[in-house]
């Protein structure tokens, strides 16, 4: 696996126009941005993913279709594409991405990880049957597609539920209505 380098940031989101592998940015709390990409249905369902087994953060817990970290050099838009097509597969298109918005995840983790990370978070009208895509193992456990009031009940009693990263609750609330406003 080669080694990621990240663009950093700083804690505003401007460019630095320095670079840090990976792992010193996570050891080290430099600011750098990610991708989410929230697939939904025209039925009304959110596709998620669950971490895989072997994540170092919230390993099983279901969360966002795709996510990742940016390149350094890549665009939010190249990243969003890449990263879809390795964690599940599919091939779409710069244009079918709606961005909603960005948001700021500033967390540190028991295991020493920092993570100061800017979602950079789109939503995308899954057009193939979910049985199509193919998840990656590193990385993704398991797919599914969860209704609108499935997705909220789950989020709702997230706290006891151990299905969602609670502490991502407003998060997640923001990603349901900017859905409901596309598919309403």
């Amino acid at each position: 696996m080669k080694k990621e380098i990240l663009d950093i940031v700083t804690k505003s989101g401007q460019p630095t126009n320095k670079t840090a592998s990976k792992s010193e940015v996570h050891s080290k709390g430099h600011y750098h941005n990610t991708v989410h990409i929230w697939f939904y249905t025209k039925g009304g369902e959110i596709l998620l993913a669950q971490r895989a087994a072997t994540k170092v953060i919230c390993p099983l817990l279901w969360d966002v279709s795709v996510a990742g970290h940016v390149d350094a050099g890549e665009t939010l838009e190249h990243g969003a594409i890449r990263e879809i097509l390795e964690e599940i597969g599919l091939i779409i298109s710069e244009s079918e991405l709606e961005k909603i918005g960005v948001f700021e995840c500033f967390q540190s983790y028991p295991n020493g990880i920092i993570d100061n990370e800017f979602h950079h978070t789109y939503i995308a009208e899954l057009k193939v049957d979910a049985s199509k895509l193919k998840p990656q193992a590193e990385e993704v456990e398991d797919l599914k597609l969860v209704s609108i009031k499935e997705f909220n009940n789950l989020l709702n009693n997230s706290t006891t539920n151990n299905h969602f990263i609670a502490s991502n609750a407003s998060y997640y609330y923001k990603v349901v209505e900017a859905i409901l406003k596309r598919i309403t």
